[in-house]
């Protein structure tokens, strides 16, 4: 079948999910300019294509794709190569909306191609393509039976600007299964919303310099969820920063302070339930400060109910599993919807 197929680039359908244009690569998620900017980790990490996806419509009755990944490890020892390496497509039904359709394997570095869907029923529909969460990808294509429809998908008719999250490994993805499953990429759906995905596993620490990169974004909605890359000291002495730099550059955007996730081991281990504790008092208390000096539109979401409270809902106590990115979206859910 491979034979019969028209591969097309899926730049030419619009690359969704990137915060600035002036990339080096066009799946990477900060400018160029980032480089030697930003800590060397933090530029290295957002060479990922976290977040990244494609809306794109089609008639096709099978769909196949191809694609060039830039880091050769494929999985890791808990986060499966669908979620690190893969891609994740979707469908939107006739009520509009999105279902799971079909995921791409990868199996090989650097190349790799798999079928994602076939026998699809006749008629065209709108389709939404997630790119890897824990790699990079130097060329994404689609494969589609010649003769076949492939057109960008129509502009969002209400929600144009983004959802931008700033925060950890947990952020980027990890551990989801396929890129569809990170709480950030299910928001996105539930709330037909793009969304930027600036989760830098292990990095994400509330530094200036990333406050100075996010200022110059306008966002639906600032989401800051930093604290499980950092101790209390950290949180007191950088939210107001991170705060007032946006704060001054976008007067009008909302910006959501979170807590941190609670440890799934925290109901036995004093370590955890400390770490939690002293982390998310010393954002409680920023939080009242910029109040109380005046910042307006600031909003606090409380971690303690984020993945559940029966400890079933990670893989190592701190990354989610599927069933803990769902309850944190769940959580996420009214409070985006009262800001949107």
């Amino acid at each position: 079948m491979e034979g019969e197929l028209t591969w097309h680039d899926l730049r030419e359908l619009g690359i969704e999910g990137k915060g600035w244009k002036d990339t080096r690569s066009s799946y990477d998620r900060l400018p160029e300019r980032a480089e030697g900017r930003v800590r060397p980790p933090v530029w290295e990490l957002s060479r990922h294509s976290a977040g990244l996806c494609a809306r794109f419509v089609s008639d096709a009755p099978l769909i196949q794709a191809r694609w060039t990944l830039t880091g050769e490890r494929l999985a890791m020892p808990h986060m499966p190569a669908t979620g690190v390496s893969g891609l994740d497509l979707y469908a939107k039904a006739p009520g509009g909306q999105w279902r799971w359709l079909g995921v791409g394997v990868p199996s090989a570095f650097p190349a790799n191609i798999a079928q994602l869907a076939g026998d699809l029923p006749p008629g065209a529909r709108e389709y939404l393509i997630y790119l890897p969460l824990y790699n990079g990808v130097s060329s994404v294509e689609l494969g589609l039976p010649r003769g076949s429809r492939l057109e960008q998908a129509p502009p969002r008719s209400d929600r144009l600007k983004s959802l931008v999250f700033y925060g950890t490994s947990i952020t980027q993805g990890g551990c989801a299964s396929r890129p569809g499953m990170a709480h950030t990429a299910l928001l996105g759906r539930w709330l037909d919303c793009p969304v930027v995905n600036l989760g830098f596993s292990g990095n994400g620490r509330m530094e200036v310099e990333i406050a100075e990169l996010l200022a110059e974004l306008d966002p639906a909605v600032y989401i800051v969820d930093c604290l499980p890359n950092m101790v209390a000291q950290e949180v007191a002495e950088r939210t107001g920063l991170l705060v007032r730099t946006l704060r001054r550059a976008r007067p009008a955007a909302p910006i959501l302070l979170v807590e941190d996730r609670t440890y799934a081991n925290a109901s036995l281990l004093s370590g955890p339930r400390q770490r939690n504790a002293e982390s998310r008092a010393a954002l409680r208390a920023a939080h009242a400060g910029l109040v109380a000096e005046g910042v307006r539109g600031l909003h606090y979401l409380p971690g303690e109910e984020l993945l559940g409270d029966d400890g079933e809902a990670t893989v190592d106590a701190s990354h989610p599993t599927d069933l803990g990115f769902l309850r944190q979206a769940r959580a996420f859910l009214p409070v985006l919807q009262k800001l949107l």
